[in-house]
């Protein structure tokens, strides 16, 4: 399992995430960063929960605006989680079948 520490409104969290998902955890976190930072720039400082729900909420609206109004159904979300799981799935066996063929 992987470790990784990230930083939320100047305060450093350490997440777990998958083997060989590091990089993608610390982008997504520096993009909510980021995008509290923002809300903090305009508004000033406020607690940790309202600019994580805030932030939340600028990210939704987002998604929203990125979805011609729609926002994704759990549902959705789970199936084309499931489908990149298969993906990736099928992208390590052909990897390693290669690195196999290699050591051969």
């Amino acid at each position: 399992m992987g470790q990784v520490s990230v930083t939320f409104n100047n305060q450093e969290h350490h997440l777990a995430c998958k083997d060989g998902g590091e990089e993608r955890l610390k982008m997504l976190a520096d993009y909510i960063d980021q995008r509290a930072a923002s809300l903090v720039e305009r508004m000033g400082p406020v607690g940790d929960l309202r600019l994580v729900l805030m932030t939340a909420i600028m990210i939704a609206d987002e998604l929203h605006d990125l979805n011609d109004g729609e926002l994704p159904s759990n549902a959705e979300a789970e199936a084309e989680v499931k489908r990149m799981d298969v993906a990736m799935g099928k992208a390590i066996l052909r990897i390693e079948e290669m690195a196999r063929a290699i050591e051969a």
